[in-house]
This record gives C-alpha cells, sequence and structure tokens, in this order.
C-alpha cells in the first residue's frame, strides 16, 4: 500500500504538535509514504514558521531539519517529483468542489498529487484537505 501524506502529517513527525503521537504510531507499520519537492518546501517552512512564532527554539528548529535530511538519505521516504499534470488536476479540483468544500490552493495541490500518484490512502491532519481527497474519490485515515 502507498500512501500519500500531505505536509500536516509529515510536519507532525518533525514538529511536536497535537497530531504527532497519531503520527508516529502510523509510521511505526513502515508505510511506504512518497515525498516530492512540493512536501520537502512545505516541510521547511513549516519548521521555519514554528521558530518565527516561537513555537521552537532556534536549535530545534536545526535538529527538526537535520533528522528530516536524515530520513530522506536513509530512505525513509519515497522521492518522487512533483507530478507534471498536478497543477491542471488542482484547477479541476478547484472547478468542482471549491465553491462546496472551500479548499484552498495547497489542499487541491496535495490531493492532485495523491491522484496522479495513484495514491492507495491520503494521510492528513486537516479536515478541509481531507473533505477534498474523499469528495474525489481517495480513501482518508
Amino acid at each position: 500500500m502507498t500512501l500519500y501524506a500531505d505536509s500536516s502529517f509529515l510536519a507532525s513527525i518533525y514538529l511536536l504538535d497535537v497530531h504527532s503521537s497519531e503520527a508516529l504510531r502510523r509510521m511505526n507499520a513502515r508505510p511506504e509514504i512518497w515525498l516530492t519537492p512540493f512536501h520537502y518546501a512545505e516541510i521547511a517552512h513549516a519548521i521555519s514558521q514554528a521558530c518565527f512564532r516561537g513555537r521552537i527554539a532556534a536549535r530545534q528548529a536545526d535538529l527538526a531539519r537535520r533528522s528530516l535530511a536524515a530520513d530522506n538519505a536513509a530512505g525513509l521516504w519515497r522521492r518522487v517529483d512533483f507530478p507534471p499534470a498536478a497543477f491542471a488536476v488542482a484547477s479541476d479540483l478547484a472547478d468542482r468542489y471549491g465553491a462546496r468544500i472551500g479548499s484552498r490552493t495547497l489542499d487541491s495541490l496535495h490531493v492532485a498529487c495523491a491522484l496522479e500518484l495513484k495514491a492507495s490512502r491520503f494521510w492528513t491532519f486537516d479536515d478541509r484537505q481531507a473533505r477534498l481527497a474523499r469528495a474525489a474519490g481517495l480513501r482518508t485515515t
């Protein structure tokens, strides 16, 4: 089973938050999860934002960045390119579901990537993104 996890899920692995214990519990099963350059950029921003907002110290941000890089180098994530059709699919998702669900661009891009990569499941801690994923036919947990 190959999973698409959005950045809210992945950031919870590297930044302590209310979802971290659930994210780590799910990771114990050693699922195969894609990591695109889009994910990497979003996680890097989440770490920097946590530091900017005073949730973590600069030392903790550096540790989170090193942990992400080490996990990536160790092959924890299945690295793939950003799917070329994802922007077109995201636009279609916005047209079909945006007015009803209130999805944002990043929501649509994550769901579009999951669809293009043929994910068997979609993991997120973002309720709106989960609604969009389900509307698009993805299984969420």
